[in-house]
């Protein structure tokens, strides 16, 4: 078994990419290479704005190339919470945000040709509870009769195995919008797509501090190669963000999700587990999501434990365990790669677009990322070139506590506190 995530070992980092030394002078400078900083680039620089992507390693080193590939509408926190806290009005706009995000990735794929094994086959909740199940109902019929979403089907208990190979869940909720991708091929695309835009890709580039320029008129960007003037600085780093901004550290925190991929499996075990082919998660606060790769291997990810340093064997024996509950047709079926990433969580588990003395950052996704990034990159980037002037994402006010400064040392307190929940749900 191999602990390295199996997407970049299945598609390594491509010679080809360029990567520069970031210019002297900038329009704008964004900090991170992931999804939100690529889509940002890509939208201004097809806008005529001069860019420069600072990733602190290679394109692909954070969680934009080891996720697990999951791309659906909605965000992490319930739409009808959403609804409760946010008020109808900025309820369904960032509900429509999130159906957007899901379009913008699909256009960008069809767009710039970028080649991720996408199936656009849709998603399915699983209930881990007959409760779970019941509110699933409940769900549906709010999202038909307030949102007009009918892109959703309520799956019943006996008709599940249509869905999936398992009979540990109680029903299901499908989702025909999104699908499944390869991560790592995606975010490759992206920054090649950024690059052929006219971005400036900089890897091995470590933003180290920012600055008001002398004059106000801008930013200095500090980095390891050298000084940059930027008129505008974007902080994309989500579940990576360091204390280049202590002001924007303290508004996200990272978690640990973890992964493990099996051997490829025979085409009619591939039919068995998921016959239509959709990625999958259960309804845990622990969750699990589960999904075939493009090559016929069942990957899993999920978590006992927030914390982002666990051991990988153990997480794999772990991971391991928890796949032959859901799918006894694996025991004794190798694993082959177990791997860790990062996400990032804001205090009120929204995404928003913020700035901080100017400085912009976007963030937060609670590993809804994959389509909302991307969409946040562009949402962001029209913003800081003026081709807007809001978005719903600016809506959301930040939150954060006296007693954060950069060290969650409360995660395994929310821990204990989610394995009580999934024990009494």
């Amino acid at each position: 078994m191999k602990t390295v995530p199996f997407w970049k070992d299945d598609v390594s980092h491509p010679a080809k990419l360029p990567s520069h030394v970031p210019p002297r002078e900038v329009d704008v400078a964004i900090v991170g290479g992931g999804y939100t900083g690529l889509h940002a680039a890509l939208r201004l620089a097809k806008q005529g704005v001069s860019v420069a992507v600072l990733e602190q390693g290679q394109i692909g080193n954070g969680a934009s190339a080891v996720n697990g590939g999951q791309v659906a509408p909605g965000l992490k926190l319930p739409i009808r919470k959403i609804f409760q806290k946010y008020g109808p009005e900025l309820g369904r706009q960032l509900w429509d945000g999130s159906i957007a995000a899901v379009e913008h990735l699909e256009q960008t794929l069809a767009a710039e040709q970028i080649s991720c094994d996408y199936t656009g086959k849709g998603g399915l909740a699983l209930a881990y509870r007959p409760s779970h199940y019941e509110a699933m109902v409940k769900d549906a019929e709010w999202l038909v009769r307030e949102l007009d979403f009918h892109h959703i089907e309520v799956v019943s208990r006996e008709r599940l195995h249509e869905e999936v190979g398992s009979d540990v869940y109680y029903g299901g909720l499908l989702e025909r919008m999104g699908g499944g991708l390869h991560p790592a091929k995606y975010v490759y695309g992206l920054a090649q797509a950024a690059a052929r835009a006219g971005a400036c890709i900089s890897e091995n580039t470590k933003a180290l501090k920012i600055s008001r320029s002398a004059g106000n008129d801008g930013f200095q960007v500090t980095t390891g190669r050298g000084v940059i003037k930027a008129g505008q600085v974007l902080v994309a780093t989500n579940g990576y963000t360091g204390d280049l901004v202590k002001a924007i550290q303290r508004r996200i925190f990272t978690v640990g999700s973890y992964m493990i991929t099996t051997a490829p499996l025979s085409p009619s075990m591939q039919r068995e587990l998921s016959p239509k082919n959709r990625v999958m998660y259960d309804t845990k606060w622990f969750l699990n999501y589960f999904r075939l790769t493009p090559d016929g291997r069942m990957s899993m990810g999920g978590r006992n434990n927030l914390s982002s340093g666990l051991d990988l064997i153990e997480s794999a024996r772990n991971l391991g365990e928890a796949l032959v509950r859901i799918f006894p047709q694996l025991k004794g079926v190798p694993i082959t790669h177990s791997w860790t990433g990062q996400l990032g969580l804001t205090f009120n588990v929204m995404p928003y677009i913020g700035q901080v003395d100017g400085i912009y950052h976007a963030f937060g996704y609670a590993g809804h990322g994959v389509a909302l990034s991307g969409y946040l990159g562009k949402e962001v980037a029209d913003l800081m070139s003026r081709q807007s002037t809001d978005s719903p994402f600016t809506r959301i006010s930040p939150e954060t506590s006296v007693f954060y400064h950069g060290h969650a040392w409360f995660l395994p307190v929310v821990a204990s506190y989610y394995r009580f929940l999934d024990m009494v749900s």
